[in-house]
């Protein structure tokens, strides 16, 4: 039987070639349980007979989290999961039988469930995701990078920096958390795709108080990698003067305007507005039901000039990456919007079929007993040519907005609203008073159209986003340079 922890302790380096791969997902999924892959091919074959797709998606995990907070550590946790999700899918039914059991029982129980979806005879199976040897980060565990010690230290040594920082700061959270997964995913004749996914996170949050008052700030970064580059004293240290930062200025806030004015969006994560007032709209399913109000629209002006939207899974190490999406196939660059014409949808296998279009590596599911759907991964508008200053001089009367908690977007008429965690005053062109309590409050398809200044500034957020759609979450990354909206519905005191 193999043991991560085991093989690790030996000092020998994770990097294995396609043999080795498969032996290590064999022995999370067949040798050490009930399971035996031919029986296990088999039963899958049998039960997609006559369907038009589907799979047999097999995941086993490991996570954990730790939480110091009060000074003092709260919450230290270590989950393994593991399972199976099968699915069948016939014209626009879907079947989908999932269990925790790793067994032959169990899988045929499944078999059983998810041959109800089928129509008449069906007819042939979909031919399989195109092959990759792409890897767009490492197969090694992040949780074996650090003793328990190391990382309930270090966020000792997070929380004391930042008290040492400020008088005025009265409380500090810090979390880290890490997890990686090996998956497996079986088709019909024998085909199988295997990826391993790291994914770690660190998280500073810093409240600092006046008086009477306190105010918050907060930073995060991550991606698919080890914990190494998260822990060095530069970079977590950065985090914490940058969550400090944030706290300070807020302390000085004033209440915000309200009404339409000019809004300027900095840089980064500010991206998170595009992902949910434009992002998710984009997505196949909602187009192919017309429940978008991009529906049908390709080949379409639906942004000003110079707004391209691109979609890419392809980024190495990055939060939303992932070298195979979850039915198999490779993620991909998809041009969404290109200098303001909708170019195409973000499908998985099941939308692109129906909707006759080629499926663009964005089938995404939480974990093995979540069915796949179209999903965004890394969402983000291309640079322009105008500089940041010159952005911000052109604002006569405006926002200045540089950070967000999250929104809500209604997908079918495009409308959101959005806090801003980081928000300034503008006149005349100088940035003056920073700003408490803004909401951002338009629609995404008429806020597109009145993007009329894109800076040269692009950046991507530091990887900390999660999206949630029916029910699923999962990692995903944003990003956009700094960006002019000539009128934007701002929310805030009165005027």
């Amino acid at each position: 039987m193999f043991r991560w922890r085991e093989y690790e302790a030996k000092g020998v380096a994770v990097c294995f070639s396609a043999p080795y791969i498969q032996y290590m997902t064999d022995s999370y999924f067949f040798s050490r349980t009930d399971l035996d892959q031919s029986r296990a091919q088999g039963v899958l074959d049998d039960a997609l007979n006559g369907a038009d797709d589907g799979e047999l998606y097999l995941e086993y995990a490991q996570s954990e989290a730790f939480v110091f907070d009060d000074n003092r550590l709260k919450t230290a946790s270590f989950n393994v999961d593991q399972g199976f999700g099968l699915r069948s899918v016939c014209g626009e039914s879907t079947g989908y039988a999932h269990s925790s059991e790793l067994s032959e029982e169990a899988l045929k129980r499944a078999g059983n469930a998810v041959q109800a979806v089928k129509i008449g005879k069906g007819g042939a199976i979909a031919d399989g995701p195109a092959r990759t040897n792409t890897k767009l980060y490492s197969d090694e565990n992040p949780l074996g990078d650090m003793a328990f010690e190391e990382k309930t230290k270090l966020l000792e040594d997070i929380n004391n920096y930042a008290r040492s920082k400020d008088a005025r700061v009265r409380q500090v959270s810090a979390s880290l958390s890490g997890e990686w997964s090996a998956v497996e995913i079986l088709r019909p004749g024998g085909e199988i795709i295997r990826d391993f996914r790291p994914l770690v996170r660190l998280n500073v949050s810093v409240t600092a108080g006046d008086g009477d008052r306190q105010e918050s700030g907060s930073y995060g970064a991550g991606g698919r990698h080890t914990y190494a580059q998260y822990v060095s004293p530069d970079a977590w240290q950065a985090q914490v003067d940058e969550a400090l930062r944030q706290a300070l200025i807020n302390l000085e806030a004033e209440p915000a305007p309200a009404g339409e004015m000019e809004v300027v969006l900095g840089p980064g994560w500010t991206g998170v507005l595009l992902h949910e007032a434009v992002g998710h709209g984009l997505e196949g399913d909602f187009n192919r039901k017309s429940e978008s109000a991009f529906a049908g629209r390709i080949g379409e002006r639906v942004a000003a000039p110079g707004v391209t939207v691109v979609d890419d899974g392809t980024l190495e190490g990055r939060r939303g990456s992932l070298s195979v999406d979850d039915e198999g196939t490779p993620t991909s660059r998809t041009v969404l919007i290109e200098d303001g014409i909708l170019k195409g949808y973000l499908q998985d296998r099941l939308n692109a079929r129906l909707m006759g279009m080629a499926a663009t590596g964005n089938g995404r599911r939480e974990s093995f007993a979540h069915q796949p759907m179209p999903r965004m991964t890394n969402t983000f508008m291309l640079a322009g040519d105008r500089h940041p200053e010159e952005i911000l001089k052109s604002v006569k009367d405006g926002i200045y907005a540089v950070n967000f908690s999250g929104g809500q977007v209604d997908i079918t008429s495009g409308k959101f609203v959005f806090n801003c965690t980081e928000a300034y005053r503008v006149k005349n062109g100088k940035v003056g008073a920073p700003l408490k309590n803004v909401a951002l409050i338009g629609d995404g398809p008429s806020v597109m159209t009145k993007v009329s200044m894109i800076g040269n500034d692009f950046s991507l957020d530091p990887g900390i986003g999660v999206c949630g759609k029916a029910g699923q979450g999962v990692p995903v990354g944003v990003g956009q340079p700094t960006i002019k909206i000539d009128r934007l519905t701002v929310g805030g005191a009165a005027a």
